[in-house]
């Protein structure tokens, strides 16, 4: 799930031309265009629409349909190492999704959590407080 505006500037104003963003879907764009209006700051929408619910791999093919609501989500079609990984994952009998995601769930508790003055709990996870 996503807030419209976390993702507007790709649908309304891309390169600040009032243009949309060319590495996404134009039919997606214009899907997205009737939830999400210019300056919408309060509609959510699914990242991945009818999957939300599910722990699942249709994120990877929204994603290689050039569906993804982020920058971030295209950006793994540009690098040729995280393009194959993305179509591997839209296979059902070739995906390592729930392997990967396990091992990398170990990696992330093995982490230091910073505390105290040390840490910080983000507001709002782009930025810092």
């Amino acid at each position: 799930m996503s807030h419209c505006f976390s993702f507007s500037s790709r649908l309304y104003n891309f390169t600040g031309k009032g243009d949309m963003d060319p590495n996404m879907d134009q039919n997606y764009i214009g899907r997205l265009k009737i939830k999400c209006k210019s300056g919408d700051v309060t509609t959510i929408v699914e990242m991945d629409p009818g999957s939300f619910k599910n722990f699942d791999t249709d994120y990877y093919t929204m994603v290689s349909k050039r569906r993804g609501l982020f920058a971030s989500d295209a950006a793994l079609l540009t690098d040729s190492e995280t393009k194959a990984y993305v179509l591997s994952q839209v296979n059902p009998y070739g995906s390592t999704f729930f392997k990967d995601f396990g091992e990398s769930m170990i990696k992330m508790g093995k982490i230091g959590v910073l505390t105290g003055k040390a840490g910080e709990i983000r507001k709002h996870c782009a930025f810092r407080n």
